[in-house]
């Protein structure tokens, strides 16, 4: 409930209940006045907390901005380059809000705090000077109007009338300075209601204005976001399905006789300790050598260098090394070369380094058993095509499928079952004791068990390069035209699992496996390196790009499709030419390469099959001209 109004005219009559109502007025003024303090000082705190969050964030967002990823390997995928700019666009994307964020805390003085300031000192102010002069009239009135009232009657008329003019005189400016303090009561009163909220309400609309710029901000970020936590996640598979290959590798080279093998490769290398003489007799000296077994020559790098004296590389050329007799010196493991005794780091380095230089001590091999190998056969494509009828027919929306693994014992089992000697290829994959994972697991392990991989180890260093280009488009083309150098039975083998994870990936909504996903999982089973090394294990992703591409893509890699293509630019024609010249370079398979390599640049206009055919009687004209020139 409100105050009661204050009337010009109760000023005149300065009842109790005037000055009752006044002074709930000054109460209110008073809370007002504690009110405005409080609200202008938490609102510097507000604008100093902003300020340092401000502040904080851009520190932050400069620390992101100039850290630089390193990565392992000479080309990155798409992933780990979108990863690697992140810290950029996070960095960017910070910089933008706080610039904004500290376009509202420079004004935030000028919106807030400088108008509550100005209306306390201004409005406030005033209204307690009125204050002040109204108490201070009132006490000379009613001093002066105790003076009057208690003046005797028998002083002169002169004396009586000045007395009457003076009390009028105060009566006059108590009542002025009553009516001017009522005044600026009303005046406060209804200024306040826009001089103290305005303010506040420009400061919170430019926060408002702050957090629809966030906002807008973070919407359009949206869509990067979503891409980098794909790229994430894929990064997150091509680790995980890496990580179990290159522990593994760990421990096989960690094995003695993978240690013994790999200290056999020439050029021999490794510590050996010389002995030499020095001021105060022989002593043993700490040297880093390589063996270069076609020169002869033998590198020494000092490792224990003395203060006293320099040493530097050194090169010695072989003239012979035999085994140092062990009654001849007190150490083990010794062998001469030249003139310089050299003490090995244990009788098997010692033997090593005694093969490598052609010594005289003998070396013992353990055999090393092969082991067993699937081939590309009859009963290995009646396998796949068994296995895939029956993951397509049970396990096609099987979440995770070709993802979880099967059991060891039920895959060995259903191995040994169609591949058994007597009978192959006689089981029957719909029995009721299988289940998907397994048959999956048997499909897998049949692919990575084949003596050479799928996609050939020929094709593997071209397949990997194609998968680091940064050009999207070449990287498409040039995978398209290497499958196409594969053999026969191995391009039919791509063809039909292609298909196959194609007809899967269609799925994923169902079974969550993605052409990504997929690829994580098929690209170490088509593909293998030649070699094990830690740099294959890294170029396992590029294997992954690899497959995925020839899932996404894969009408440009079916056959149907370029041997319709084959049909369109005359194929019997141009086998009628090569028989009638000989051209015995001119095969079948060239022509399928050439026509891909025609066609890959064309971007299905219309006049694609003419630009082909052109093409490909062009090559056939320069190659029937080399055949006249030779007499043909």
């Amino acid at each position: 409930m409100g105050h009661p109004t204050l009337e010009f005219s109760d000023c005149y009559l300065d009842s109790p209940d005037f000055r009752e109502n006044l002074k709930c007025y000054e109460q209110e003024l008073e809370r007002t006045s504690k009110f405005l303090k409080e609200v202008i000082k938490d609102g510097n705190s507000v604008i100093n907390a902003i300020k340092a969050y401000s502040v904080a964030v851009q520190k932050f967002s400069q620390t992101l901005g100039v850290f630089q990823f390193d990565f392992i390997g000479d080309s990155l995928t798409d992933d780990e380059i979108n990863i690697a700019q992140s810290f950029q666009e996070f960095s960017g994307l910070l910089q933008e809000v706080e610039h904004d964020r500290m376009m509202l805390v420079q004004n935030a003085s000028d919106l807030l705090i400088k108008p509550l300031e100005k209306f306390r000192k201004e409005q406030l102010g005033a209204t307690k000077e009125k204050r002040k002069k109204f108490e201070k009239e009132s006490e000379k009135y009613y001093s002066q109007l105790d003076k009057h009232l208690n003046l005797s009657s028998k002083k002169k008329e002169t004396q009586l009338q000045e007395a009457d003019e003076l009390l009028e005189k105060e009566r006059v400016n108590f009542y002025e300075s009553s009516v001017e303090y009522v005044y600026q009561i009303h005046q406060v009163q209804d200024r306040k209601k826009f001089d103290v909220v305005e303010p506040v309400l420009a400061f919170l609309q430019s926060i408002v204005t702050l957090n629809n710029l966030t906002v807008e901000m973070t919407q359009d970020f949206m869509p990067y976001k979503q891409e980098l936590q794909l790229s994430l996640q894929n990064t997150r598979n091509h680790y995980e399905s890496t990580c179990e290959e290159i522990e593994e590798l760990m421990n096989r080279m960690k094995h003695r006789s993978q240690i013994e093998k790999m200290q056999s490769f020439l050029p021999m290398e490794g510590y050996l300790y010389c002995q030499e003489k020095w001021a105060l007799g022989m002593s043993w000296v700490k040297y880093y050598c390589k063996y270069h077994k076609e020169d002869k020559v033998l590198v020494m790098i000092p490792c224990e260098q003395k203060t006293t004296t320099k040493q530097g590389l050194m090169q010695l050329t072989l003239i012979t090394c035999h085994r140092r007799k062990t009654d001849s010196i007190d150490k083990r493991f010794c062998f001469d070369v030249e003139t310089i005794e050299r003490l090995a780091l244990s009788e098997g380095d010692r033997k090593l380094w005694m093969e490598a230089m052609d010594g005289k001590e003998p070396i013992y091999h353990s055999p090393i058993h092969k082991q067993a190998e699937m081939e590309l056969n009859e009963i290995g494509f009646k396998f796949v095509r068994k296995c895939i009828n029956y993951i397509e027919t049970k396990g096609a929306k099987q979440e995770g499928v070709y993802r979880t693994v099967g059991s060891n014992i039920q895959v060995q089992k259903l191995l040994n079952a169609f591949f058994d000697s007597a009978n192959p290829g006689d089981d029957d994959l719909h029995r009721s004791d299988l289940d998907v994972k397994t048959v999956t697991s048997a499909l897998k392990f049949y692919l990575r068990s084949l003596s050479e991989p799928l996609m050939t180890h020929g094709l593997h260093r071209e397949l990997i390069c194609a998968a680091k280009s940064d050009n999207l488009d070449f990287r498409i083309s040039e995978i398209h035209s290497l499958t196409y150098k594969l053999p026969e039975k191995n391009r039919e083998m791509l063809e039909m699992l292609i298909k196959h994870l194609v007809n899967l990936c269609s799925l994923s909504k169902e079974n969550l496996m993605t052409p990504s996903n997929m690829a994580v999982i098929f690209g170490p089973t088509l593909m293998r390196a030649q070699e094990e090394t830690v740099a294959a294990m890294l170029d396992i992703k590029f294997q992954s790009i690899v497959v995925e591409i020839l899932i996404e893509e894969h009408k440009k890699v079916r056959r149907s499709s370029l041997e319709e293509c084959m049909d369109w630019v005359g194929v019997n024609y141009i086998f009628k030419l090569q028989l009638h010249f000989q051209l015995s370079t001119f095969d079948y398979n060239s022509i399928m390469i050439l026509v891909h390599e025609t066609t890959k640049f064309l971007h299905n206009t219309s006049d694609e099959l003419s630009s082909t055919a052109a093409a490909v009687c062009m090559h056939v004209s320069e190659t029937e001209h080399r055949g006249e020139g030779r007499g043909g």
